[in-house]
């Protein structure tokens, strides 16, 4: 599907399964692209009887870029978010909020059951919070309410990593040696399958710039504890157990933080999901949208 005209800006959507049925919307995590949900994952959403949506965030795949705008400097961006100063960025998680709910517009789609995962996560629960009539039901996975915890040596692992490949051979290198970090013990590493998942996403786009600018939004956006804890909406919260990037207690944190959230745990998954987690995830996410009155 081409680009819609969504906030002021081109995003790049893509719809699967029957427009008459209950929307899902599908928000992808940092530097991710619409093409990392996984059209296996999408189409038994479909064949279950939902109008699944995705798209690529602003500055990732084929949305706009933002490249006009200066490069962050990280560390001040998140001393001045530790001392309680709002940093200067080049957009908010709000703006991709905005984003968001401007793709169901363009759609002519008046409200969704959305589904956010890691930073998407964080999307999904702005666009509850200043939103809240376009959203069903929030699915939130491997996410946080505020700025997320980490190992420590994974995060340290994951600095080190030059994401400034020039050949398409150390694009998928990248790719593939991200996967590996953030992937958990419970389930078997899938190396044919990700490897040609990081081809098509080091083929179809890269822009490390706009990742940067990403992980500065998600630094400056601060706790929403205190808006979600006045949301009115069905709710659930899924972690992995073996999750190391965004760590199993920022899970617990977000349902703590949404009356009514249900939490769902799945053994030995990681801050990924694997096929052998899709059973686990697909019921979560059926039994919310049951709640929700789907």
């Amino acid at each position: 599907m081409p680009r819609v005209r969504a906030n002021g800006i081109d995003i790049q959507v893509e719809t699967t399964g029957d427009p008459g049925d209950p929307a899902v919307l599908l928000i992808m995590g940092l530097g991710f692209q619409l093409i990392h949900w996984p059209d296996g994952l999408v189409g038994q959403l479909a064949a279950g009887g939902c109008h699944v949506i995705r798209f690529d965030n602003r500055d990732v795949g084929l949305s706009t870029w933002f490249d006009e705008e200066p490069e962050p400097n990280m560390a001040t961006v998140w001393l001045r978010s530790q001392l309680g100063i709002r940093p200067k960025v080049a957009y908010t998680l709000s703006d991709m909020a905005d984003d968001a709910a401007g793709v169901l517009d363009a759609l002519g789609i008046e409200s969704a059951h959305v589904v956010g995962v890691s930073m998407g996560g964080m999307i999904a629960q702005r666009l509850a919070i200043g939103h809240p009539d376009r959203v069903l039901s929030l699915c939130s996975v491997m996410s946080s309410p505020r700025h997320p915890s980490g190992s420590f040596r994974l995060t340290m692992s994951m600095m080190k990593m030059d994401q400034n490949q020039d050949t398409m051979e150390g694009r998928i290198r990248f790719g593939m040696d991200t996967f590996r970090l953030i992937s958990g013990s419970g389930f078997p590493f899938d190396e044919e399958h990700l490897n040609q998942v990081a081809t098509d996403a080091a083929e179809r786009a890269w822009h490390p710039e706009g990742t940067n600018r990403q992980l500065a939004a998600i630094m400056a956006d601060g706790d929403r504890g205190p808006a979600l804890a006045g949301l009115n909406v069905p709710c659930t919260v899924i972690h992995g157990t073996d999750d190391r990037l965004i760590l199993p207690k920022c899970g617990q944190r977000t349902a703590d933080a949404i009356p009514g959230a249900e939490l769902v745990m799945i053994e030995g998954m990681g801050h990924e999901w694997p096929e052998g987690a899709w059973p686990g995830l697909l019921d979560a996410i059926s039994g919310l949208m049951e709640r929700a009155g789907a």
